[in-house]
């Protein structure tokens, strides 16, 4: 069985950036498997612009970010696997993959690392009511065909979520010549960007009814009409609300799923978020064992998914240096009050050698807020936000010197 140093699953921003940067690190003897035939993944088909404020400091569009990354891969002469599905993962970090070249390939890795993306919850997730006509897609499927292929899957569209996909399709979809009708967000928030509520529905006076769902799809062989209600507090059907609305086209665009399958039979636990319960190394439960990207968390911009792989590639050159084996004693790290997960879920004192940045989301919007972290009972750290809301990442840096002893780290959201 041929041995690899380290193998990286899926080439999308996160997977280029933590082989640019272990490369820079001095590891030489990398892989990238990728199931399409291309570098970049969902970037591809994201031809607006916004990308890469941070990293390259301008404004790029989907694929010129992935360019400038697929140009370093190839300046380097790192090996890329293209067209070749990734059959399994074992605990003992076997990686078996297939491609029409090679047929099925096993291999071993000293360490290995998730960057597999995530993917769309689709209507069969919420269990949408009703029949099965043509019309119905995710907001990214629809933006694959438009952007990719040039098709236009509607001329009246309604779309269900306020995800940042479904903002952008939008405006994507106004843009050339359809009418998008209205946008249904089953909770009393939108749960994109600002920025995307301003720019692409505002801009373009598109409703947005939040606290209302899609309770059944209504057509034969093409969609011809949604039901719509509206919910209570409890996301419950308020009776008597309920509307027909005439479209050929809904748009889902209700949240983004880690993808984890190849991970599940292993003895691993998850984080709340859908991804690998890591360290601040973004290491799993089993050594050698790391992910980045939105296959451990769903990030807002692609800019922070390459700084995030950038520390990942920092943990993957101490591993195979030997320096993170000690794991006697821990800080677990766990959300309360208002917070729905944080990244990472565990630190070792032992591996500790500099401050350590937590990243979290809030349930809910919050205004005049302060977030609390405390370290068994004694609060170490307090910030105030006069507003935070769930569809933005925060990121806290704590430093290593509050991190003193073994127990538990809390973060909550403090009312006034």
């Amino acid at each position: 069985m041929k041995k690899r140093q380290l193998v990286i699953l899926g080439g999308g921003s996160a997977g280029m950036a933590v082989a640019i940067e272990a490369y820079k690190y001095g590891i030489r003897d990398i892989l990238i498997i990728e199931k399409n035939d291309y570098l970049g993944g969902i970037l591809d088909q994201c031809i607006h612009n916004g990308f890469g404020l941070e990293i390259y400091r301008e404004e790029l569009t989907g694929p010129e970010f992935m360019t400038r990354l697929a140009e370093e891969i190839k300046k380097y002469q790192i090996e890329v696997k293209l067209s070749s599905a990734i059959i399994s993962v074992s605990a003992k970090k076997e990686v078996t993959y297939l491609n029409e070249k090679e047929g099925k390939v096993t291999l071993m890795a000293d360490a290995i690392v998730a960057t597999l993306g995530c993917y769309e919850r689709n209507a069969g997730a919420i269990k949408m009511s009703g029949t099965r006509p043509s019309g119905i897609y995710t907001a990214g499927q629809a933006q694959l065909y438009l952007n990719n292929y040039g098709y236009l899957v509607g001329k009246n569209v309604y779309i269900l979520g306020s995800g940042d996909i479904g903002l952008i399709m939008a405006r994507r979809m106004t843009l050339e010549g359809a009418k998008v009708l209205g946008v249904m967000e089953i909770m009393p928030y939108s749960n994109g960007l600002n920025r995307n509520i301003v720019q692409c529905l505002n801009d373009y006076d598109i409703p947005l009814h939040l606290s209302t769902t899609v309770k059944r799809v209504i057509g034969k062989n093409r969609l011809e009409a949604i039901e719509v209600v509206k919910v209570d507090e409890n996301l419950n059907y308020l009776p008597g609300t309920e509307k027909i609305l005439a479209c050929d086209t809904l748009l889902l665009s209700i949240g983004l799923v880690p993808y984890m399958s190849l991970f599940k039979n292993l003895p691993l636990r998850f984080n709340k978020a859908g991804g690998l319960f890591v360290s601040n190394y973004l290491e799993s439960d089993i050594p050698g064992i790391f992910s980045s990207g939105n296959s451990l968390h769903v990030h807002d911009l692609v800019d922070l998914v390459v700084l995030e792989s950038r520390e990942c590639a920092l943990g993957i050159k101490k591993y195979l240096q030997g320096e993170l084996n000690k794991r006697d004693k821990q800080i677990e790290i766990k959300p309360s009050d208002g917070v729905s997960y944080i990244i990472p879920n565990i630190i070792y004192l032992e591996q500790l050698d500099d401050d350590v940045s937590l990243k979290l989301r809030v349930k809910r919007p919050y205004r005049n807020v302060s977030l609390e972290i405390f370290l068994n009972d004694k609060m170490i750290k307090s910030i105030y936000k006069m507003a935070i809301i769930p569809s933005e990442m925060e990121i806290i840096k704590i430093k290593k010197e509050l991190l003193n002893e073994e127990g538990k780290l809390i973060i909550k959201v403090k009312e006034k």
